[in-house]
């Protein structure tokens, strides 16, 4: 296949179908992996505070393996790189599991995360080529694959709770499937020329407008880890919900960051990188307001769905235009994954910690001022 193929031939369409796949995938992984966390947990008798050596462990994992991908990834191709990655974080998931103890869980964590990190940048890397041969924005379409894949793999592992085991479980049973269709799509996957002899260059630290794109991806990703982890607990708390009507402030938040990726290529399309961005931060900042202003749980699950919309195209987005601005498309989406990621570890402690000192409610108002600040990064997607 050529550059110069018409976008919606047969060959494009199939390449574009098995990298969603990937980041479906990927999203029916971290899905089965969080819904798996409580069990693990209860299993080996974890306290809070192990558990939180855990989850370290994973974002340590992830962080480590990013910028080594987008190094090493261009000299082998990002297409052979996304193959190995899937089944590799399918192979990964079996461990946390089987760990007998807090030492080993904490291992298996690291690696699954290390797995989780590298399969990201170059799926994204894989995504932003695809993206570029298509000739229009497609970015949010396979982020979409991967916000269905994650509520499946949640749905997945509420189902399995009450008869999973260490060797049958969510999480196996995502393995399988995971391994199943990175076969599928082997061969559909692929560099369309023939992958750089050349090491990438070194890391080094991103220019002025990266700097941009890093600050809002970490803006975005922030917003997505409080809203997950605090939602709910808000609702709970301060509004009095039961944990049915609590869980509502999650579930909105999710079905409107599908709903807003399905639609999201179709928006960049008419307005543009920049304006969804100026947008979408506008819009998140109305969702937080109205969560907390709201005076019944119901009315503030709807302002936590307003968050899912704003921020559900801020990632793809940032990826697509990082991918250009790196050595390489996956150079470029692992500097962006790296502040991401830093961003979505920082979030849930910072709400954490300013919830201490002034209340729940007052410390998730930081989350507006977050939002609004995406705003002001919106010019760096030019």
């Amino acid at each position: 296949m050529t550059d110069s193929a018409p976008f919606s031939s047969p060959a494009r369409w199939a390449e574009r179908a098995a990298n969603s796949a990937v980041f479906f995938c990927n999203g029916l992984g971290i899905g089965a992996w969080a819904a798996s966390i409580p069990l693990i947990q209860a299993r080996l008798g974890l306290s809070d505070g192990a558990l939180s050596l855990v989850l370290l462990g994973f974002a340590a994992g992830a962080v480590l393996s990013m910028p080594l991908t987008g190094r090493l990834a261009p000299r082998f191709g990002v297409a052979r790189a996304t193959r190995f990655c899937a089944l590799a974080f399918a192979a990964a998931m079996l461990a946390p599991g089987l760990a007998p103890d807090l030492p080993l869980l904490i291992g298996a964590a690291f690696v699954l995360g290390l797995t989780n990190g590298a399969l990201d940048v170059s799926m994204n890397g894989l995504a932003s080529g695809i993206e570029t041969r298509w000739g229009a924005p497609i970015m949010s379409s396979f982020h979409a694959a991967f916000s269905v894949g994650g509520l499946g793999g949640a749905a997945l592992g509420a189902l399995m709770a009450t008869h999973s085991s260490p060797w049958v479980s969510a999480m196996s049973l995502v393995a399988l499937i995971n391994v199943a269709t990175a076969l599928l799509v082997w061969r559909a996957l692929h560099d369309p020329e023939a992958p750089a002899q050349a090491v990438a260059p070194a890391f080094a630290l991103p220019g002025r407008a990266a700097l941009w794109l890093c600050a809002c991806v970490a803006l975005g990703l922030l917003l997505e880890g409080a809203i997950g982890d605090w939602s709910a607990v808000y609702l709970a708390n301060n509004l009095a919900a039961p944990p049915s009507i609590a869980a509502a402030g999650y579930g909105a938040f999710s079905a409107a960051m599908i709903a807003g990726r399905l639609g999201g290529d179709r928006f960049v399309a008419r307005f543009g990188q920049a304006r969804t961005v100026r947008y979408g931060g506008l819009v998140s900042a109305i969702g937080i307001a109205v969560a907390l202003i709201a005076p019944q749980p119901l009315a503030s699950a709807i302002g936590f769905g307003l968050v899912g919309i704003g921020v559900s195209n801020v990632v793809p987005i940032v990826f697509s235009a990082a991918a250009r601005t790196g050595s390489s498309p996956a150079a470029g989406v692992a500097m962006a994954a790296s502040a991401g990621y830093s961003g979505l570890l920082l979030g849930p402690v910072l709400i954490g910690a300013l919830a201490t000192l002034f209340g729940l409610k007052a410390s998730l108002w930081l989350l507006a001022a977050c939002a609004g600040a995406i705003t002001l990064t919106a010019g760096a997607m030019r």
